[in-house]
């Protein structure tokens, strides 16, 4: 094969190429034109359906949103999950009544991260992490009055949390 007709077939071979990707590109541009508009489908959250309260063998007892399709097990997943000694056999539900009063979530002096004590009013990084350093010095609270002695948190903040913190044994 001469050096003209290599150069030939080249070229031929580059034609073809490019037809063919001009080919599929208007058949691809027909197929998907813009008279069809690009459906783009979000699922969206499932809505709050109200409020479940639960107590006793869990980690974290209190408040937790009551979602359309929630069952027993995500509920007890949301509180933390039973704790060693809870008797699962055993579950009681308490369903309010509309307009009823649930008492708010309580925060464990004894078992809180840092986070969550951060949550309570006028107790920030630094004072939560006070609690923290207080617990592991002295041990566990046996009483929510023993806050006071913890540096940092006086009367003023202490009538603040009073009715949001609890010590669990």
């Amino acid at each position: 094969m001469t050096a003209n007709q290599s150069k030939k077939l080249w070229v031929l071979i580059t034609f073809l190429l490019v037809a063919v990707i001009a080919i599929s590109g208007a058949l691809a541009c027909s197929r998907y034109g813009r008279s069809q508009p690009i459906e783009i489908f979000m699922p969206s959250s499932p809505e709050v359906q109200g409020e479940a309260y639960i107590e006793g063998a869990v980690s974290n007892p209190g408040i937790y949103p009551l979602r359309a399709g929630d069952t027993l097990e995500a509920l007890i997943q949301a509180a933390g999950d039973a704790t060693s000694n809870a008797d699962l056999p055993h579950i009681k539900i308490y369903v309010p009544e509309d307009g009823e009063k649930v008492q708010p979530q309580k925060v464990d002096l004894n078992r809180a991260e840092a986070w969550l004590l951060e949550a309570l009013p006028q107790i920030g990084e630094t004072r939560a992490q006070a609690i923290i350093d207080y617990r592991s010095l002295n041990g566990a609270f046996r009483n929510i009055n023993e806050l006071l002695e913890v540096e940092g948190i006086g009367a003023s903040t202490y009538d603040r949390i009073k009715h949001l913190i609890t010590v669990a044994d």
